[in-house]
């Protein structure tokens, strides 16, 4: 308990609070108010593992797409070179050329 709450200002909070909302009613409030505590722990603590779940799928995600990429980088290479041109031993390499942008500004 912090220092500077006392047992007089406990007490104090008490009658107040009996005055306020009378006998009947106190028991009712403290059990809502227990109830809502415990709801607000449950809640925090499936937050807390929903946040596990996504940051371990999150760092099995790289993992899986690294091993994805490369079995599509060895299967389209593969598959690349039975497509080209075979002359002699040697596969032909296909050139492009790029056109360069002009330098011309636009008005």
């Amino acid at each position: 308990m912090p220092s500077w709450i006392g047992p007089w200002e406990i007490a104090i909070v008490v009658v107040i609070a009996l005055l306020i909302f009378g006998p009947k009613k106190l028991p009712d409030l403290g059990s809502s108010l227990g109830k809502s505590i415990s709801g607000f722990k449950s809640g925090l603590k499936d937050a807390q593992e929903e946040m596990k779940t996504a940051m371990n799928a999150d760092a099995e995600a790289p993992a899986s797409a690294e091993a994805s990429f490369a079995t599509t980088t060895t299967a389209s290479a593969t598959t690349a070179a039975a497509k080209e041109p075979v002359v002699g031993k040697e596969p032909v390499m296909a050139t492009t050329t790029v056109a360069e942008p002009s330098n011309t500004e636009i008005s």
